[in-house]
């Protein structure tokens, strides 16, 4: 049984930053990236919005870069998954690959959320070529252009208004009859000349060679298909968060998202720290989530220090 003294769940901007302040701190972390090492970034190009890449940089080198970071103040980092955990005792134990048994004094969880997609082949083909699931990363590539979002509720709804403000045109494709978003966010797509929505409509196929130029789809009541042309295919249909192996131990709301303490990374397991986007469901960006893991790991180290754990 191998004991540390802090257990990072997962890798991305939450984990490899709560990694690079947990070993600075002489934490001697020790990270378990998960199935998908750097998370959701891994699967992005372009990333023009994170601070300190004045020409920007691709997804994939940004997360290589902060986990060269980490592992250079001495992060032990594993590619491995935990896959059962005991909060009910301390230290913490937990089991990675099904076999090894671990002990821990503090945990970080940073094991993320992962979009929902219609589960189109062409969906996959075409991620990060013309497809995605995030409007304020990726809307500014297609400024001037036409775009289809396909969603319902209030995030596709606020995703179609972020994106009328940049492209040519944006045409909301819904599933049903109507809207599930809020009477609020209906009224401002209703109201913005540039949105047009389609009800009842299904996507059938994402068209295209190296990139996106359009979308099948299909009047569900009609049966009528046509071909949409457009250069960016957005899916605002949710996410999951990763947190299905901490069901019944840390306090969730009804989605699965870990809560936290407001102000904190704190959950309801004293020694038990959550940060990025398996407890934030509003921003959920590559900033914000790397900043909550500066916060999950002054608050473990802080916790440690009034445990008198070294």
């Amino acid at each position: 049984m191998e004991h540390v003294n802090c257990l990072i769940i997962g890798s991305g901007p939450a984990g490899y930053t709560a990694a690079i302040y947990a070993a600075r701190a002489d934490m001697k972390p020790v990270m378990y990236e998960g199935l998908q090492p750097g998370g959701q970034l891994t699967i992005t190009t372009e990333v023009d919005n994170f601070p300190g890449y004045p020409n920007g940089t691709q997804g994939p080198q940004m997360m290589e870069d902060l986990k060269a970071q980490a592992a250079r103040f001495g992060t032990d980092i594993r590619f491995g998954l935990i896959t059962k955990v005991d909060f009910s005792k301390h230290p913490f134990e937990l089991v990675a690959d099904e076999k090894n048994v671990i002990t821990a004094n503090t945990i970080i969880i940073a094991t993320g959320a992962s979009a929902k997609w219609l589960g189109l082949e062409s969906e996959q083909k075409f991620n990060g070529f013309g497809v995605s699931a995030c409007a304020v990363c990726d809307g500014f590539f297609f400024r001037g252009q036409e775009v289809a979002i396909v969603g319902a509720g209030d995030t596709a709804a606020e995703e179609a208004s972020y994106l009328a403000k940049l492209c040519k045109k944006v045409t909301m494709l819904v599933r049903k009859g109507e809207m599930k978003a809020s009477k609020a966010m209906q009224h401002r797509v209703m109201n913005t000349p540039n949105i047009e929505i389609l009800y009842n409509t299904q996507t059938l196929e994402i068209l295209g060679e190296q990139g996106v130029n359009g979308v099948k789809i299909k009047n569900t009541v009609t049966q009528e298909e046509s071909t949409l042309s457009v250069t960016g295919f957005f899916v605002a249909i949710g996410h999951t968060p990763n947190s299905q192996i901490f069901s019944g131990q840390l306090t969730m709301d009804a989605e699965g998202y870990i809560q936290t303490i407001p102000g904190s990374s704190k959950t309801n397991i004293e020694g038990v720290f959550a940060c990025g986007d398996v407890q934030d469901k509003t921003y959920r960006q590559a900033v914000t989530a790397a900043g909550s893991g500066c916060m999950a790991a002054l608050d473990a180290e802080r916790w440690l220090a009034a445990k008198g754990i070294h």
